[in-house]
């Protein structure tokens, strides 16, 4: 649906733009600066979505809704407010990430419904009133400790590459890129985020924390 990869951006016109210039190019109705814009932060979709991946197995779904919250950001951003683009992105791509898994949980808690950002936290509850298109920052945030907590008991339980291959996974990078990272093959890195999934699966069902 949202497949930037197959577009040759050789001598694209916008390239050089930053992405608060490319929303106001794609306000105007200029479709290829959007298309830069899915280019540019699809790796941000993935980062947002990949904790939930490794909680709920191979959602592509997942990963659509995390676009169409991209897209939200795109048509929906203000240059005018104190927020850049990304930060803007980031909180539409994680609610609409955050509705569907509760959409399909009918509505119901689960511990792994927030991903987690390796990056410091984004907010500090003085900036909510830019986003009331969205859930507020402090709700896309719910969870993300106890997600953490998760992910610090797993690593114990990863193998050598397995804890190489978890940080850059979650970070969005594809598996072709953890494969020149870590220097192995690409099979090898697609069967070890398997185990992984596996591994996070069976702690999540299990109700393992990092205190047991």
């Amino acid at each position: 649906m949202f497949n930037s990869d197959k577009v040759d951006f050789q001598d694209y016109p916008f390239q050089g733009l930053t992405a608060e210039e490319l929303c106001q190019h794609a306000a105007q109705g200029e479709s290829q600066a959007e298309t830069e814009l899915v280019r540019r932060y699809g790796q941000l979709v993935r980062a947002c979505a990949r904790p939930l991946f490794l909680a709920g197995g191979d959602s592509e779904d997942l990963l659509q809704e995390g676009m169409l919250g991209l897209l939200t950001a795109i048509r929906g951003y203000n240059p005018g407010r104190d927020a850049a683009f990304r930060t803007y992105a980031e909180i539409c791509i994680r609610s609409r990430l955050l509705t569907a898994v509760r959409a399909a949980q009918g509505g119901k808690h689960a511990p792994l419904n927030h991903s987690v950002s390796f990056e410091p936290p984004l907010f500090d509850g003085t900036n909510a009133h830019l986003f009331p298109s969205v859930e507020s920052p402090e709700d896309v945030i719910i969870g993300r400790e106890e997600l953490k907590e998760r992910l610090d008991a797993l690593k114990g339980q990863l193998s050598e590459l397995e804890a190489k291959i978890l940080p850059p996974y979650l970070n969005g990078l594809s598996c072709g890129e953890i494969a020149r990272r870590v220097g192995r093959s690409q099979k090898s890195v697609d069967n070890a985020i398997q185990r992984i999934r596996r591994k996070m699966a069976r702690q999540s069902s299990s109700g393992v924390s990092s205190e047991s």
